[in-house]
């Protein structure tokens, strides 16, 4: 075995870890979240220097004051849109694309949005190179959502919103799923709610902190730079 495919097995290895560990036994059960968080390779979605710390359940710094979530809360939240294949899915914030990987590996159709021009760079090129087909990367205000391809089966946001848009509930299909982390700049529910007019059925998923997600229906630019913690 060469040094380039002895690295991937490694890597293999300590996902499959990681899902045991960090996953299965603190609570996610939906063995098809397991299994794509077994395949995306978080490790080509972190900077160079943190590779080491790839498959650790915590967040990671990456490009321009953001982080990439730590595992728990990607399949948490991936989780919590119980997807089955063949969705359509609206991703605010791509960040690295380390989730919308995993929203493709469960056969969604992913349009994902981000603020940031040097993300935006970054995770497009890396997701066309790991050949994610699925996954269709714009640059933009992602907290107004994406009216041009409504409606979706669920938007999932992946920085925190002071509150919930209703601009983004009416580009959901009926019944359609919508998560987020919703609160304060330092502290934020992250919630799951059921979108079916006339009703809405909210859900606390667990208590978090999350980067903010800036623009129109979201924080100010000077809130930027918070740390994500999921807890």
């Amino acid at each position: 075995m060469n040094e380039a495919a002895s690295s991937e097995a490694a890597f293999q290895t300590e996902r499959s870890r990681m899902v045991e560990r960090d996953l299965r036994r603190r609570g996610i059960r939906d063995a098809r979240v397991l299994d794509a968080m077994r395949r995306v390779p978080r490790h080509r979605f972190v900077s160079p220097d943190l590779v080491h710390a790839a498959y650790a359940d915590s967040p990671l710094p990456t490009m321009d004051g953001q982080t990439i979530s730590q595992p728990y809360i990607v399949a948490l939240m991936t989780q919590a849109l119980a997807l089955r294949g063949g969705e359509k899915v609206l991703e605010l914030g791509t960040g690295s694309g380390y989730q919308a990987a995993v929203l493709a590996e469960l056969g969604a159709e992913v349009w994902t949005v981000e603020r940031s021009p040097t993300l935006f760079a970054a995770a497009a090129s890396l997701l066309a190179a790991l050949a994610y087909e699925r996954v269709h990367p714009l640059h933009g205000d992602g907290t107004v959502g994406l009216p041009t391809q409504a409606p979706f089966d669920a938007i999932l946001a992946t920085g925190s919103l002071p509150r919930v848009p209703r601009g983004l509930l009416i580009q959901l299909r009926r019944p359609g799923v919508f998560v987020a982390p919703i609160g304060t700049r330092d502290d934020q529910r992250l919630l799951r709610i059921e979108y079916d007019p006339p009703h809405e059925r909210e859900e606390t998923l667990c208590v978090c902190r999350f980067v903010p997600l800036v623009g129109a229906a979201g924080w100010p630019p000077t809130a930027e730079r918070d740390v994500e913690d999921g807890r």
